[in-house]
């Protein structure tokens, strides 16, 4: 039964993104995230190691049906924003184990900090950016920013221990508006702010790794990575967003994504000639179209991959 499932299995693309499984009746059995899809999926017929539970649902897999997503963040929200809609036999929890929070700009006091927070906010709460989908991710971010970008020891009402600590860092109250704006523009993802606090951070990290404190080093490689996953394309949950249907089309195959509420919590695919397409794909939004004609493409290599 499984034989043309785990054939499909290269046609997968090696980036992440998330898969589910489909028994011969069309029903779904799992859906996953993957870093990369190919290796993960891949995995279901070798080794399962810690998910020897899932060896039965193996023996009932017909079809595999798969998302490439822009970064590993992105897949994480979409296979939560899926699994709270709907979940499948096989997965053990609705929706997903890492809790959303927020990074804020907190201005109060005079001392511009950056906090975690899980809102939700009012509507004068100026300064929030994310949401963003696993804690320890984000507060390794949070810690790497405040490695550089030392908001706290630019305030007007420093204690003497402060006052000590920004000498050292070599910050005062003067700097507090160009750390904010460059905080803030990590958090937009604005190119050259990123480059700067990467190009700050990674002298830290090769600093430390030359004087052999090498805990030290590895801990900045950390907040390094943590802030490259945090600025990463993440398009598939947006608080504000519009609600839109996304389609994506390639030899006869629709795929459709329904956005409400910013969440991207539908997928769906069907058989369609492209005269009956075409009305479909004028719906989706231009900033949506190569995510959904990626899609497509996938689905109609997977689809093909299973026929053979």
């Amino acid at each position: 039964m499984t034989t043309s499932a785990r054939a499909a299995v290269a046609s997968l693309p090696k980036t992440p993104g998330v898969y589910r499984f489909r028994d011969e009746n069309g029903k779904v059995l799992y859906i996953g995230r993957a870093t990369d899809l190919r290796q993960r999926v891949g995995s279901y017929w070798s080794d399962l190691r810690g998910r020897r539970h899932l060896k039965r649902m193996v023996t009932q897999i017909v079809r595999v049906e798969a998302v490439a997503c822009d970064s590993v963040h992105e897949a994480a929200w979409l296979e939560r924003n899926l699994l709270e809609r709907s979940k499948p036999r096989w997965n053990r929890i609705r929706g997903g184990l890492e809790v959303p929070i927020y990074l804020r700009l907190d201005r109060r006091g005079g001392v511009p900090r950056l906090v975690v927070d899980y809102g939700p906010f009012t509507p004068d709460v100026q300064d929030v950016f994310g949401p963003y989908l696993g804690g320890t991710k984000a507060r390794l971010a949070l810690n790497g920013l405040g490695r550089v970008l030392p908001l706290g020891y630019t305030g007007d009402r420093l204690t003497g221990s402060e006052r000590d600590m920004a000498r050292i860092r070599g910050v005062d109250a003067a700097d507090r508006d160009t750390l904010v704006a460059t905080t803030a523009g990590v958090l937009r993802r604005e190119r050259a702010a990123i480059d700067a606090v990467r190009e700050l951070l990674t002298r830290q990290r090769d600093r430390a790794s030359e004087g052999l404190a090498f805990e030290v080093a590895q801990r900045v490689q950390e907040e390094l990575e943590a802030i490259d996953w945090l600025v990463a394309e993440q398009k598939v949950t947006v608080d504000g967003a519009a609600d839109c249907e996304v389609y994506g089309w390639a030899d006869d195959l629709l795929v459709r994504f329904h956005v409400k509420g910013g969440r991207l919590c539908t997928w769906t695919q069907r058989d369609c000639r492209e005269t009956n397409a075409q009305r479909f794909l004028e719906r989706t939004p231009e900033a949506w179209a190569p995510f959904a004609a990626r899609s497509a493409e996938l689905a109609s290599r997977l689809a093909v991959a299973h026929a053979r």
